[in-house]
């Protein structure tokens, strides 16, 4: 029940913002729009602790700042790679063990190394993750276990 209302909540918020008329009939479409998609999500069985991951609202801003950072890291280095021409690129693959115990934790974990350039997750099996990387490099700092021990920090 408490996702359900947070969703409506959420929704609510998110059609006022985009809105801006506050006259009856329009937040009545609206309230009967959110009803619609409410019902509609609650029938699908997707409103649950997974769709809203709630335990992460506090420590999302955090990750997502150190993400942003090496996500830019990484973009300098695959640019400095390209100039350098094609000798100073070394693709490959790897595979990498996500200690991740929840499946929202090995998402974000999947999504993160996808979002650093230069690296996508191509691959997941249970805890393995198959990884093909443009630089060596990539696959170091992968291997070395910041971005996989802060995603699970995040979750827990």
């Amino acid at each position: 029940m408490q996702h359900t209302i947070i969703l409506s909540l959420s929704l609510a918020a998110f059609w006022l913002a985009n809105s801006g008329h506050n006259t009856a009939l329009m937040l009545s479409l609206g309230a009967i729009s959110i009803t619609i998609v409410v019902y509609i999500a609650h029938r699908m069985d997707v409103v649950d602790h997974e769709a809203q991951p709630l335990h992460l609202t506090l420590k999302i801003p955090g990750y997502y700042a150190w993400l942003i950072k090496e996500i830019i890291v990484a973009n300098l280095l695959v640019v400095k790679h390209i100039w350098l021409g094609n000798k100073s690129i070394s693709p490959g693959f790897t595979t990498v063990t996500a200690s991740q115990k929840t499946d929202i934790g090995k998402v974000i974990y999947a999504n993160s190394i996808t979002l650093t350039p230069g690296t996508v997750t191509v691959n997941l099996q249970g805890d393995q993750f198959m990884v093909h990387a443009l630089l060596r490099e990539s696959i170091k700092n992968l291997e070395s276990g910041e971005m996989d021990r802060r995603v699970t920090q995040l979750e827990n």
